[in-house]
């Protein structure tokens, strides 16, 4: 079986024989390497290149569509009992600077709120969003919010969240593409390969 982005990564190697001095040859180290840790490692690059196509992809869709895979992810990760009733977004208008919620129970007693930003690589998130997120928390009588966004976070951003006195996680375009990742949302499985060793108890 064939991975598109296997296969990428391998043409984006291949073009460096192209290059004047260099070669496409194995390294020192990639000679030293086990057949097993080659493959691991192909495997983490593989990842790479599927979590920078969902951020792209995420980009370049409508802000409602990222509201969704934000509640569908949490659903997906477990929280408010991955009950498809549990989350909903709360639209474009009159949301009050929230972008989604979890019911964490039945009644809706303990709820996670959500602030969902689609920014591009270069323009990350500041502390004023941080506080104006803190805000709305505060006027839903919240305890703690999740805030998303597919860019990065600022160190002033980060701080803030850490000493305001409501919860707030922050989860940047990094740790999203590997949740996505890890909970097999906008991914699928397409291939699994078993990597067996010799059974030392079966010729004891």
């Amino acid at each position: 079986m064939q991975f598109e982005e296997f296969r990428q990564f391998r043409e984006k190697s291949n073009d460096v024989s192209d290059q004047p001095g260099l070669t496409a040859g194995p390294t020192l180290e990639e000679q030293k390497q086990t057949p097993d840790e080659q493959m691991r490692i192909v495997h983490k690059q593989i990842d790479a290149a599927l979590a920078q196509d969902l951020l792209d992809r995420i980009r370049e869709a409508p802000p409602e569509f990222f509201e969704r895979l934000i509640v569908n992810l949490l659903l997906s990760m477990g929280y408010g009992g991955s009950k498809e009733e549990a989350g909903r977004t709360l639209g474009r208008s009159g949301d009050d600077g929230v972008d989604g919620v979890i019911d964490q129970d039945a009644l809706g007693l303990d709820r996670v709120y959500i602030q969902a930003k689609r920014y591009g690589v270069s323009n990350s998130v500041g502390a004023g969003a941080i506080r104006d997120f803190f805000g709305s928390l505060d006027r839903h009588k919240a305890a703690k919010g999740l805030f998303v966004t597919t860019s990065t976070f600022s160190v002033s951003a980060k701080e803030t969240a850490d000493f305001l006195s409501k919860r707030i996680v922050l989860i940047d375009g990094t740790q999203l593409a590997k949740l996505m990742i890890r909970h097999n949302v906008g991914c699928r499985i397409e291939d699994t390969l078993y990597i067996k060793k010799v059974d030392e108890e079966f010729f004891e």
